[in-house]
């Protein structure tokens, strides 16, 4: 599809860019490369229904956190975000490189950047239980496999104790894992917040899923708890929580890829991996 076709004209306008060159699409937005009028490259992403989704709270929270260990909003509308170019690489490239501690170690880092100092957004972030609505409220097929179902209302125990008992409430990127955080100028910075409001211990959780294109390393239970016992000592979080979280989160990841009604997935064998690391009953 042409350029103008997929990024209107009144979006170069007014954003003051041009030259727009597409880099990459995600199932909800295109992201552009462009120049800006008053010179320098930035990353236009473009959010091709009309506005951001999910993901709106995580601008107000990037913006709050003013690039201060994330990635710099220069502007935005309903539809759009013009922020800084990373270069890159990855921390999920680093990983695939075989720097898989490195990349741990960096993640790690960003995520105390992050949380060094709190923040107040523009806007209220959803709560982080309201988000594990969709996992508690999931059904399961006749034809589920029983260690799936088992596995699942485990995990579902585990982010109901998890959520009773959350005591340190910050605001959230979200989603910060791997591929969610590149290299710039300024050191590794993380982009595409989702942005939330909930228990600091679950900021790491989505991270012992990644890389996603590396399943046997992700599984490996050595990883994860050394992982584990990197990340809970370095962000101050309790161990326990930490791996329960992380448990929970794959499982709400299952529950968001599967609807209202469980009957398999691709990640059955890496929850079950991170039940049995994180000691749930």
């Amino acid at each position: 599809m042409p350029l103008p076709d997929l990024i209107p004209d009144a979006m170069l306008t007014r954003f003051r860019i041009s030259d727009p060159t597409l880099i990459a699409e995600t199932a909800i937005a295109r992201i552009f490369k462009v120049r800006r009028r008053q010179g320098g490259v930035a990353a236009l992403k473009h959010y091709w229904r009309g506005h951001m989704g999910n993901e709106t709270a995580g601008r107000a929270v990037l913006e709050a956190w003013d690039g201060h260990g994330v990635v710099r909003v220069f502007d935005h509308d309903q539809a759009a975000l013009l922020m800084e170019w990373l270069e890159g690489p990855s921390l999920g490239d680093l990983s695939r490189q075989g720097r898989d501690a490195c990349a741990a170690t960096e993640l790690l880092s960003v995520a105390c950047h992050l949380h060094r100092s709190p923040v107040t957004t523009s806007q209220p972030l959803p709560r982080l239980h309201a988000w594990f609505e969709g996992l508690l409220g999931l059904s399961f097929s006749a034809d589920c496999a029983p260690q799936l179902r088992h596995d699942m209302q485990r995990a579902m125990r585990v982010a109901t104790e998890l959520m009773a008992k959350a005591v340190d409430m910050h605001p959230l990127h979200g989603d910060l894992h791997h591929d969610n955080i590149r290299a710039s100028a300024r050191g590794y910075v993380a982009f595409d917040a989702k942005g939330l409001f909930g228990d600091r211990a679950y900021e790491l959780a989505n991270a012992f899923r990644h890389p996603a294109d590396q399943p046997d390393l992700v599984r490996d239970p050595r990883r994860i708890l050394s992982l584990a016992e990197q990340w809970a000592g370095g962000f101050d979080v309790p161990r326990e929580r930490l791996l329960g979280w992380a448990a929970a989160k794959c499982a709400l990841s299952i529950a968001w890829r599967n609807g209202t009604v469980l009957r398999a997935d691709p990640e059955a064998d890496l929850l079950a991996v991170l039940l049995e690391c994180s000691g749930a009953p």
